[in-house]
């Protein structure tokens, strides 16, 4: 399963595939204030990040994948929830 949604948190993980788009802007609609772990993630379907973008969701883990990081980072500017460790900054 490439998103797993906890009490206030969604996890990201493998491949996160144009069709879950819908059920996570969906979930996050229900939920503001979410947060985001990022970190087993390889892979985010653009419209998963729209959405993201949309719901202005607080990132608290950054993926292990530099490069997807830093992609990730760009179009989420300011996301990092305070107080997080950040080991991909």
């Amino acid at each position: 399963m490439a998103i797993e949604y906890k009490r206030n948190l969604v996890v990201l993980s493998d491949i996160v595939a144009v069709d879950d788009a819908e059920n996570l802007l969906q979930w996050l609609q229900k939920k503001p204030g979410a947060k985001l772990d990022f970190s087993a993630c390889t892979h985010v379907h653009p419209a998963n990040l729209q959405v993201l973008m949309a719901a202005d969701v607080h990132v608290s883990q950054w993926p292990n994948d530099a490069s997807l990081a830093a992609w990730l980072k760009s179009a989420l500017a300011g996301r990092i929830e305070n107080g997080r460790n950040d080991k991909n900054r």
